[in-house]
Order: C-alpha cells, then structure tokens, then sequence
C-alpha cells in the first residue's frame, strides 16, 4: 500500500511549494516507508510514498508511459488476466507490478478500465498532453482519496492532514459539518472530507480535473436481475466466488498472514488460505487485558474467542499468535489512531486494531481480514430484528436523543441532528430504482454498503496503514456482491441463523463448532479501567476553561454522563460504542479540535 500526493494549478507557477510539498508528503510516511518518489512541472507537483509488496525492486512510482504519469495506492487482484489483454493489443511490461498494468491499461482504455480491473485502489494519472488529471476509487472505498479546489489550488491525498499542511484551506467546521460529526460519527455522509471545502471521491467513481473545473462521474452500481438459482446452486456459487477472491488475494512477493477470530468471516479467509498454500500459514488474534474477567454476555456480544480459535488453529495447522493489549495501551492509543483517522473514530477498537497491526508488522506486510461480511450476507441483527429494520434511518445509529441531549441549549436551536440523519438517508436511498427502494432488505443492504462498511474499511485501512501494513479484504468482491445483491434474503437468513448461507456454502469445510457459533463482532474492552481511564481524561479536557466542548455541549449533562453510576445506555453506533466509547469520543474531538487548530464556525 502506499500514499499518494498531488498539488495543481492551472494559472499559477507552484514549483515555489516543492520544500512543503515534501513536508505534507511526509506526513504520510507511515503508508509507505520503503520509497519516496516525486514528479514536477511549473502547475503540477506529484508525490508518491510506497509499500512494496509487488516487484519490491522495479514498482517505485511516480511511473511514467508517454503522455501519462501514474500515482497509484492500492492492490489489483486480475493483474494477470489484464496485462494478457493489453499484451494482445501490442503492449508489453517492464517489471511484473500492477502499476504499470492499471497505467498501460488506462492509456488503452481510458476510464473504461475501470470497469476491468478488481481490486482495492486509489490513484491519479496526469496527462501531460491535455494538462488533466484522472483520479479514481476502488468500488467500495476501501482506499481512501481527498481533495480540494481552492483559488485555482487544486490538490488531491491519501489522507487529510497533509491537505491541511498546505494552508490552502483552513480547517473549518461549519454547522453541517457540525451536525455531521454528532449526528453520524463516527461514519460520513458520502464524499464529504470531514472539513468545510475538503471532498472525498466516492466508492465507484472517479473524476477528471482540467482547466480548473472538476467533472464526477459514477463508473460502477449494483443492477437487479431475477434470482433463477435455488438455495443450493447458491450455496455452490458463494462457496466458489469468495475462494476465488481469497485466493488472487493472497498473491505477494511477501509472506501474507491471516487475521483469526474463531469467527466465520476469519475461518473461512483462514481455512481457504491454509489449504491452498504449501507453507504453515501464520494467524493471528487480539483480545484485552482483563476481558476474561469482566465479559458480560449479551445481545451483541454472546461469547469469548478463545476455544473456537484453538480449534481453527488445530484442524489447520497454523501458526497462531496470541496478542493482547492492556487497558493503559488502549487510552493511550485514542492520540494515535485520531491522527491516522484525521477525525474521531471508533474508540477502543482503533486502538486494539492499530496495536494489533503494529504488532503484526513485526513479520509480516500483508494481511487478509474478514471485514464485509455482515453487510452483504445480512449478519448484523439489523438484518432480521424488525424492531431495527422497520425503521427509514440507519439502524445502527441508536440514542440519537442521547447525542442531542448532551448539545448546549444554544445549539440545540441551530442543530438538527435527526434531520441530518434523516437527509443523507433519504439522499442514499434515491440512488436505487424505486422498485428496490421498495424492497426493505435492498435497502438494508445499499445503505450497509455505503455507510456502515466504508466506516469500517475506513477504520480497516488507517490502522493498519498507521502501522505500515497493508490489510486485504476478500468479501469486498464485485462478483460476490453483484451475486448477492439479487439473492432473496431467506436465502441468507433462516432457522434463526444469521449469514445461513455463508454457513452452508463452507459446512464441509469449517468444524461445525465453528460453522454455527452465533456472530460476535470484533472484541471490545469489558474492563472498568477503561472507563475510569476515559473519564479522567475527559475531566482533564474540561478542565480548560476554553475547551470546544464548552461551545457545543451543555456542561451538566456531560457531567452527568461522567457520574452516572448505571451503564445501561444501549449502542449509540454499531453494535459496540456504549457509554465509555461515547465518553472518549468527546474527548477525542476536543483534542482533534486542539491539535488540528480547528475554527467552528455556528
């Protein structure tokens, strides 16, 4: 994986900028610390930090063919089955990387590439011809791609903070985005950039930048058709799209390892893997210090991880490492992971998973990971609970009068946080036909694929790029999910079972302890240390008399939410982020509001 970096400007001489251009680039040293590599002109200046994990010694970008420069972030996985194409068509290759592929493949097909190429990417190529840049995203935003246009400024990153670094714009909250961050966060509204003027592409489109005017274009979407295969026939075909899609994504030129929760999602990626590589594949797990002692069951969290990755380990053979973060390490975290996330993000979660990954790094670049498969195989109870999925709202998103409550009563006259919620629901689900807006189990499905995935590729791919490495995805594949969007969702739920047809397609594959153990999502912290911890933190902010929290919420009732001596509050995001998550969650916008310099502007 890498980070890609570009600044343009039709009108003016920007070579000026290089010195900073180089400091905003090294902001992102941490999602590519083998190679740096930079191109310039007089009106544009590229940068590009690189992981190696394909033709370690020839892929260093920027790459060059003819009129066209390329800076690319991601991983394809049909690298082979393109370049046999282009091949046909008279080209030939230089090293064996898929940046000079996705490069040659876009100089023959221009955008229409897009449409041949899977995988997880970002990337810019500039045509030196038509002084135009073409930037794309992968289809379900697993890499991410800001940008901004300002004052003939054009610039364009892999992450936030290195926009910023720039002071073309100023970080800037305006009552939208206000209402964003407290009525959806920690997820987004589609294409915004968290900051007043800073844009993100979306999943599935790209857009083309030339003589100071910006064009969007949509260049993938989800198309209904009939479902003509009975539960068995797609059984087979899911077992053979997702061992497709595992398999092409464990080609390296470095050792790959797998995450192993004992879960399905984990199993399945584990199992395909062992049993299709001739070396003991290395798994690994994360848990919490003191989570033995203080798990309590529930709805969301039903049981411990241990006993079902033992015996994962056991029946295939791997090497299977056991990690666990303390409490401590996990409030200390919140500082790193707001900086890899540029916003406030999911708490404890992002702490273990960025602790995780560093630890992982130690060994290991490359890992695959189980993230999508709730979201298409319908495994969250939103799926099936019609208390939950009755409603015309993100059901994920709970208590949202509980988030209203805490704003000041000032606020409370300018803010609408419901309406926010209600709008960028109402705004997604117009993207569909109005036969399947109709149809409440697609838009279960759109909406999850949207919103609440991307919120946890997101979280997926700043941590582990915190740490350096890069995190494969196999359920996020176009045949799979194409596959899965037109299947009846009995197919997918049935016998109180959720995900049975996940389960069906690998039952003789996956020991059926295993196969039938009811979902838990990712580990969270059980531990009273960690709200102790947070809660202390969250006093010290306060005790800053200047403190933003002053300006948006109301200062009795964040101390009620402190003293409170219950912690009943159900889910205010997901299925994990109750009271101590939404405690450190303050406390992390009052120290991205302090470390950014951020003006709110209300």
């Amino acid at each position: 994986m890498c980070a890609i970096l570009g600044w343009a400007n039709h009108k003016e001489d920007i070579l000026e900028h290089m010195n900073l251009f180089k400091e905003m680039l090294a902001l992102m040293k941490y999602r590519g610390s083998d190679s740096t590599g930079y191109y310039f002109e007089n009106n544009i200046l590229l940068g590009h930090n690189r992981l190696s994990i394909i033709d370690l010694e020839n892929g260093k970008q920027p790459m060059y063919y003819e009129d066209l420069v390329i800076v690319y972030n991601g991983e394809l996985y049909n690298t082979e089955e393109i370049k046999k194409d282009l091949l046909k068509h008279g080209y030939d290759f230089d090293t064996t990387c898929d940046t000079e592929v996705l490069l040659k493949g876009y100089h023959f097909y221009k955008e229409k590439i897009l449409s041949k190429i899977e995988g997880i990417f970002a990337f810019a190529i500039y045509n030196k011809k038509e002084q135009s840049i073409f930037l794309a995203r992968d289809r379900f935003g697993v890499k991410p791609l800001y940008y901004t246009l300002k004052r003939n400024h054009f610039l364009f990153s892999s992450s936030i903070k290195s926009i910023l670094k720039s002071e073309v714009i100023k970080p800037i909250l305006g009552p939208k985005e206000v209402e964003e961050l407290l009525a959806l966060g920690p997820s987004r509204k589609q294409g915004n950039g968290v900051f007043k003027d800073i844009k993100q592409i979306k999943p599935a489109h790209y857009i083309i930048y030339k003589k100071n005017k910006i064009i969007q274009k949509r260049y993938w979407k989800l198309k209904s058709k009939k479902c003509k295969d009975s539960f068995e026939e797609a059984a087979q075909k899911v077992k053979d799209l997702l061992s497709d899609s595992i398999i092409r994504q464990t080609v390296s030129d470095t050792p790959i390892a797998t995450l192993l929760s004992g879960g399905l999602d984990s199993s399945i990626i584990t199992a395909i893997v062992a049993l299709n590589q001739k070396k003991q594949l290395t798994t690994y797990s994360i848990d919490y210090e003191g989570n033995e002692k203080y798990f309590k069951k529930n709805d969301f969290q039903v049981s411990l991880d241990e006993d079902y990755i033992e015996l994962m380990s056991k029946t295939f053979h791997t090497n299977h490492i056991y990690k666990t973060i303390t409490q401590q390490q996990v409030i200390d975290y919140l500082k790193d992971t707001l900086y890899f996330r540029d916003y406030p993000g999911m708490i404890d979660i992002d702490s273990s998973l960025f602790y995780f990954c560093q630890e992982i790094r130690k060994d290991f670049k490359v890992i695959l990971s189980g993230e999508c498969a709730d979201e298409i195989f319908g495994g969250y109870p939103w799926f099936y609970k019609d208390q939950l999925n009755n409603r015309y709202s993100f059901p994920w998103i709970n208590n949202i009068e509980d988030r209203e409550n805490l704003l000041n009563k000032n606020l409370r006259k300018k803010l609408n946080l419901k309406k926010c919620l209600k709008k960028e629901y109402k705004k997604t689900i117009k993207e569909l036909s109005f036969k399947d807006r109709k149809d409440k189990y697609k838009r279960l499905f759109y909406i999850n694929m949207t919103h609440f995935m991307t919120t946890l590729l997101d979280r997926k791919d700043r941590m582990s790029m915190g740490a350096t490495l890069e995190a494969r995805v196999p359920f996020a594949d176009t045949k799979l999910v194409e596959y899965l969007w037109n299947l009846p969702f009995h197919y997918k739920y049935q016998k109180n079972t959720e995900k049975y047809l996940l389960r069906e397609a690998f039952k003789e594959i996956i020991p059926e302890k295993v196969l039938y153990r009811k979902k838990n999502p990712y580990p969270k912290t059980h531990n009273p240390v960690f709200l102790s911890g947070v809660t202390k933190l969250l006093k010290e902010r306060l005790e800053n008399k200047n403190s933003v929290l002053y300006k948006l919420f109301d200062k009795n009732r964040i101390n009620d939410l402190l003293n409170r001596e219950d912690d009943d509050m159900l889910p205010w995001f997901g299925q994990l982020m109750t009271r101590p998550q939404l405690i450190a969650y303050l406390y992390q916008i009052d120290l991205w509001c302090e470390k950014y310099h951020i003006e709110i502007q209300l």
